[in-house]
């Protein structure tokens, strides 16, 4: 996110594989690069990467994508309750701040268990508190925060067009197309329409100093 609340895409490489080792080697070349002041940092569980957040950029918060852990949730509910635990699932992140959030995510834990659904309930008590890191922030930017969908459909369509080319001589004329394809997208709606509104982060900082 730029200082002005628009999106960029600040970096793009290949990579073997999500390790730590290669998403802490990105996330230190965005620091060299001069990336500062981050705050919060939207992901999927991705354990390399949210290992790497802590020792790269430690003064940032980590949000777990609230759809990837539905998704997560999801795989050990049969299809024909899916569609009821999904909704359970939304009422917890439609409370008003994370205490209730969290008050809510017990109760339908335990609803859960009700339903025979152990696995469910045990996954939503291991993981609930790491997808309500966004009650800390502005709440009109609570919709735009936990999940990282938006970013998930732009690999989407990047996948699509590398899956038209098929085999690349190499990585670097794979990482052209991408970079190419993602230097579009950033030239749309999608990275010229204003996203969030940094005055608000700026004054939240600015109130987490004078009460620290």
């Amino acid at each position: 996110m730029a200082q002005d609340g628009f999106r960029e895409v600040i970096g793009v490489t290949e990579g073997a594989k999500e390790d730590k080792q290669g998403w802490g080697g990105f996330l230190r070349d965005l620091k060299q690069r001069g990336l500062t002041g981050v705050q919060l940092v939207i992901s999927d569980k991705c354990l390399g990467l949210v290992e790497s957040i802590a020792e790269v950029f430690p003064e940032a918060q980590w949000q777990r994508c609230i759809v990837h852990f539905y998704r997560n949730v999801f795989t050990m509910v049969p299809k024909g309750k899916m569609r009821d635990v999904a909704t359970m699932l939304k009422a917890i992140h439609a409370q008003e701040d994370r205490k209730e959030a969290m008050t809510k995510a017990s109760s339908v834990a335990k609803k859960l268990r009700e339903m025979k659904l152990k696995g469910a309930a045990e996954l939503l008590e291991d993981g609930a508190s790491e997808t309500v890191t966004y009650y800390a922030f502005p709440s009109e930017h609570w919709r735009h925060i936990k999940t990282n969908n938006p970013l998930e459909r732009n690999l989407k369509e990047v996948r699509r067009r590398t899956r038209v080319v098929g085999a690349f001589p190499d990585g670097h004329s794979a990482l052209m197309l991408v970079a190419a394809r993602l230097r579009h997208i950033a030239g749309t709606k999608w990275g010229t329409k204003k996203y969030l509104d940094v005055e608000l982060l700026k004054n939240l900082s600015t109130r987490r100093i004078s009460t620290g």
